[in-house]
């Protein structure tokens, strides 16, 4: 018997491992994302910085450990082949459910999955006790689950959400008051002030505050403990003067200082405050090991009131779990897909949206704009334009080949959500409250981004909407959790040893499945026909740069075309739902190409207007073709989907034949632009009339059969509407060619255009 719970602990030993992987992916962009985003260190320092303090930030974290051992539930309740149960159950769920997550790319807490999934297991395990015991009923649950502390555990999570965001909103609006988006200027004579207060609240609540729980505390505790005020003053004073010795003396920024500090202090703040997340079941399932070996009473007679007292810290054990915390950071590509999720939802500028509006987030954003304007009622126009005035972002030139290098924010900004963020988390952490670290970074990043005004109404919409959906993530996670380690702590108690069996083969199936396939997801680095946005500034240029993007729409309309026409003649759904599934694919793709216009035409100069004039008909007429492309395909689709009758053997022939003239040009069409044989153009213009003579001939012959022997009106009107759609999409075709043949010009030589990527 007492090998079956040695086997459980290596288990749980191995568990810690993965779970501190899959852990730290998803957790660690959470210190990293706001000296990303801004830019202000270099990429590799940031890590390097990083790492020290997760390092350092483990040795910190054993008076969280407390949460694992007594904090959801009354050890003294449950006997030790109980507690294995619960502890086995809570790391197998943690795996699969953040391994989840982070293959999605959305950020969630570790925080809320472990204590949700801690007190899961210990309801399953306390229902089973309860329904054995006919002395006791559900009333007697509160005997085993610490409800009390579950719920300060559970409401401070839920509460920090709410401070974090406003907090977090409230600082960085008196901060761009202060300083404006211009703040070089004001940095001379508010920088070292604002430095000063910066790195005061960072170290004082970082090393002083994280520190309490800790064997190295009792140090310090005689000279900090009643003098807190005065520390604090002293430490404002010597950072305020090393603020102001170093803006004057390197004739840089402070706030580069504050952005590396509070990296370094929040990978500290969230070592120290979610290790437990990690380690801390296993490590309780250890030390009730410990305790059941010593007594050598039977599994199901020993209590574990043992776990309820203090336990000897384990340096070597913290030290292992910081040493892989720190090198998953480097190594997992995980973490760099969560991070973009907060920085895309943060970023003062516009660009491509993750999130898609909802009716949630279009009646919120409506609803503000109501709000705004009655506010500013009360406020005098004077007072609205000097706020306003602080708030007006400069307009930077960025060259065309960095553009993807500009910062998603600046430096205040990223200053502000590393301050308020690392402050929150120490104060938490030096309570033993297990607040999620996830859920703090993120709403206060949103609550800056709202107060900088990075949500405008061009993109309002669409930010509200990613919020709430990480948000409904967040309480995703809560049900899932609970759930899931309530049905695998009742199939371990009931399975035993062949149950963790079964369980483990499944978790590491699932680990596996997940990493094959973002691995192959993260390889294909981009779709060969992918359409790229065109930056000459001549005719000429653009007709050069977006002859692969016609090229590239000219196959995939003909895969598009063929895939909807010979699926409605087999009636293949399949078949169907590919080609509705590219052309949306691609319909996606020029409408994001239609949004950059705007950005296009910013960077030509006085003499290339005819240039915007030439790519905007070009993307028009590329959105007809997707237009009628996508009608066709919905509209096959629906017909079979609906199992109405199939098309008759006259009218599937013509289609075949049209397919076949289409296909055709599209294949004549990709030839000639990917050649850059663009002199062939006017030859396919010449079948223009060919193919309309032969829509309009097929359409004569429908009409005839209609009157004399058609007895299906769907199979009559789908079968007309393809050939008016089609009639379309050769049109909007033949008017692009017909655009690049007037304004080609062979004399011209050919623009060079760089194709290499400016990051090597």
């Amino acid at each position: 018997m007492e090998n079956i719970y040695l086997l459980m602990i290596v288990a749980l030993a191995i568990l810690a491992v993965a779970d501190l992987v899959v852990g730290v992916s998803n957790d660690a962009v959470n210190f990293l994302n706001s000296a990303i985003g801004s830019k202000a260190i270099s990429f590799k320092s940031i890590m390097v910085i990083a790492s020290i303090g997760i390092f350092i930030g483990a040795v910190f974290s054993s008076g969280m450990m407390e949460v694992a051992r007594k904090g959801i539930f009354i050890p003294k309740e449950f006997m030790f082949n109980e507690i294995m149960v619960i502890f086995m159950a809570v790391m197998i769920t943690d795996i699969l459910l953040l391994d989840f997550f982070n293959t999605l790319g959305m950020p969630t807490s570790t925080t809320v999955s472990i204590v949700f999934e801690l007190l899961g297991a210990a309801v399953a395990v306390a229902l089973i006790k309860i329904a054995g015991n006919d002395t006791e009923t559900m009333a007697d649950l509160s005997k085993y689950i610490n409800s009390d502390q579950a719920l300060v555990i559970i409401s401070g999570i839920l509460l920090s959400v709410v401070i974090a965001f406003t907090v977090g909103a409230f600082v960085q609006f008196i901060s761009r008051l202060i300083f404006s988006f211009q703040y070089e200027k004001k940095m001379k004579y508010f920088g070292a002030l604002f430095g000063g207060i910066a790195l005061t609240g960072i170290t004082y609540f970082i090393f002083m505050k994280g520190l309490k729980g800790t064997p190295y505390y009792s140090d310090l505790k005689t000279y900090t403990e009643g003098n807190e005020a005065y520390v604090l003053i002293g430490s404002f004073i010597v950072w305020t003067l090393f603020s102001q010795l170093y803006m004057s003396l390197f004739k840089k920024d402070i706030l580069v200082i504050v952005i590396a500090m509070g990296t370094f202090g929040l990978a500290l703040a969230f070592s120290g405050n979610d290790l437990v997340n990690f380690i801390g079941v296993p490590m309780a399932a250890y030390h009730s090991y410990e305790a059941w070996v010593a007594s050598g009473i039977a599994p199901d007679q020993f209590a574990m009131g043992s776990l309820a007292e203090k336990v000897p810290t384990e340096p070597l054990l913290l030290f292992i779990a910081g040493g892989v915390m720190v090198l998953t950071l480097w190594f997992s590509k995980k973490a760099r897909s969560v991070a973009e999720t907060e920085i895309g939802l943060s970023r003062q500028n516009e660009g491509k949206e993750k999130f898609q509006p909802n009716l949630l987030s279009r009646w919120i954003v409506r609803a503000s704009t109501k709000t705004n304007l009655g506010i500013n009622m009360l406020i005098s126009k004077e007072m609205q334009q000097k706020i306003n005035s602080k708030f007006e972002k400069p307009t930077v030139a960025i060259s065309k080949d960095k553009s993807n290098d500009a910062p998603a924010f600046d430096l205040i900004r990223a200053s502000v959500n590393l301050m308020i963020a690392g402050i929150l988390i120490s104060i938490a952490t030096s309570m033993k409250l297990p607040l999620s670290t996830t859920y703090v970074t993120f709403m206060v990043a949103m609550g800056t981004s709202l107060a900088d005004r990075a949500w405008g109404r061009e993109s309002a919409v669409y930010r509200v909407a990613g919020v709430f959906n990480v948000i409904g993530g967040w309480f995703f996670t809560a049900i899932i959790a609970f759930v899931a380690a309530s049905v695998m702590a009742y199939l371990i108690f009931i399975g035993g040893p062949a149950a963790i069996a079964i369980l483990l083969f499944f978790a590491v199936v699932l680990l596996a499945r997940n990493y094959i396939n973002y691995k192959k997801k993260s390889n294909v680095s981009k779709e060969e026909d992918s359409l790229n946005r065109a930056e000459s500034s001549s005719i000429q240029g653009v007709i050069e740069e977006s002859a692969d993007n016609i090229a590239a729409v000219a196959n995939r309309a003909n895969k598009i075309y063929s895939g909807a026409i010979t699926g409605l003649a087999k009636e293949d759904l399949k078949l169907l739902k590919k080609s509705k599934k590219g052309n949306a694919k691609l319909t996606s793709e020029i409408d994001e190409l239609q949004e950059s216009v705007f950005y296009f035409i910013k960077n030509l100069d006085d003499s290339s207007v005819g240039a915007s004039h030439f790519y905007i008909n070009v993307l028009g007429y590329l959105q007809d073709m997707a237009q009628s492309l996508e009608y066709i395909g919905k509209a096959s689709y629906k017909h079979v989907n609906n199992n109405h009758k199939k098309l008759k053997f006259n009218q599937t022939r013509e289609l075949l034949d049209l397919q076949n003239e289409i296909q055709s040009l599209f294949n004549n069409i990709k030839k000639s632009f990917d050649a850059r044989a663009f002199e062939d153009i006017n030859q396919m213009i010449e079948e223009k009339q060919g193919l309309l003579q032969s829509v309009s001939q097929k359409i004569e012959k429908q009409i005839s059969r209609t009157r004399t022997e058609e007895s299906s009106p769907k199979n009559t009107s789908l079968y007309f509407s393809l050939l008016t759609e089609t009639k379309d999409l050769v049109v909007a075709t033949m008017n692009l060619l017909e655009l690049y043949s007037d304004q080609y010009d062979a004399s011209v030589p050919q623009p060079v255009i760089n194709t290499e990527d400016p990051e090597k």
